[in-house]
């Protein structure tokens, strides 16, 4: 017989994608898109804040593009705690955060020595906790930003995808990868 895996509470989304695939009604496009991908080699992330667009790069190769959702000023680099800037520039992804506020978290290394030099040369603080992340964990967020997040910039300066997305590039990305974020 089969090993018996424990269970896991299904989500709505996937109850109702399950259902909708049982009757035939979801298209096959639309049916392997609620698939999540098998993770791919990553060696660097690139994002593209003017095109919106995160990319994993192995060996000089797009091996997957995104669509995301940057801080709510996205115009010009990160300078101050609470500009809603995403920042500009080369940094790294030091740590994965599995439990945040957020489904699934990639920590930027922002600020690094340059940003604090500025900021201290300022009298600024240049802020942090900077993320690529998915959607708010919260329910009582979850609709209101899975709403903006269709058609605006919400974030205090993250980058943020929605979860099923943000769970291939969690499952892609090591730590100590770096990101080049681009105007």
């Amino acid at each position: 017989m089969g090993a018996d895996f424990p269970a896991k509470p299904l989500s709505r989304r996937a109850a109702i994608a399950g259902g909708a695939l049982a009757l035939g009604a979801m298209p096959a496009a639309a049916a392997r898109a609620a698939v999540p991908r098998a993770p791919v080699p990553v060696d660097l992330v690139v994002v593209v804040k003017q095109r919106r667009l995160l990319q994993l790069i192995y060996r000089d190769r797009v091996m997957r593009t995104y669509r995301v959702a940057l801080g709510s000023n996205p115009v010009g680099h990160k300078r101050d705690r609470g500009d809603g800037r995403t920042p500009e520039g080369l940094y790294r992804i030091d740590y994965k955060k599995p439990e945040s506020k957020f489904n699934l978290a990639l920590h930027i290394d922002y600020p690094n020595e340059r940003d604090r030099v500025h900021a201290m040369r300022r009298g600024a603080d240049p802020g942090g906790e900077i993320y690529i992340h998915g959607h708010p964990r919260a329910a009582s967020e979850l609709a209101y930003f899975r709403l903006k997040f269709a058609r605006e910039d919400w974030t205090d300066g993250c980058i943020a995808l929605p979860d099923l997305q943000m769970a291939e590039i969690y499952r892609s990305v090591l730590e100590g990868t770096p990101i080049l974020i681009r105007p």
